[in-house]
């Protein structure tokens, strides 16, 4: 992603590195969070278009995998914090 991440997109992100959001296991993978269907799929399909997010394992398509984030995923989540989260 070239634009700076939305607030949706970053709780999304925050969601992934809290472990409450799974992905199916597909091309164009559905996003939920805390069992629940997230409301912007689009948006989730970027995220993992973009290598921020990334299923944690494989499965057969439409299985639901847990979301981990990736290096870029974290690297974004970083800059995007304030300095007071950034240490946890």
């Amino acid at each position: 992603m070239t634009t700076p991440l939305s607030h949706r997109a970053l709780a999304m992100l925050r969601a992934v590195r809290a472990g409450r959001a799974e992905l199916t296991a597909s091309r164009e993978p559905d996003f939920r969070v805390d069992g629940l269907a997230c409301c912007d799929q689009a948006m989730a399909r970027d995220l993992v278009h973009a290598g921020l997010v990334a299923a944690a394992g494989t499965g057969t398509k439409g299985t639901w995998l847990p979301a981990t984030l990736t290096p870029s995923g974290e690297t974004a989540l970083a800059s995007a914090s304030p300095p007071a989260q950034r240490a946890a």
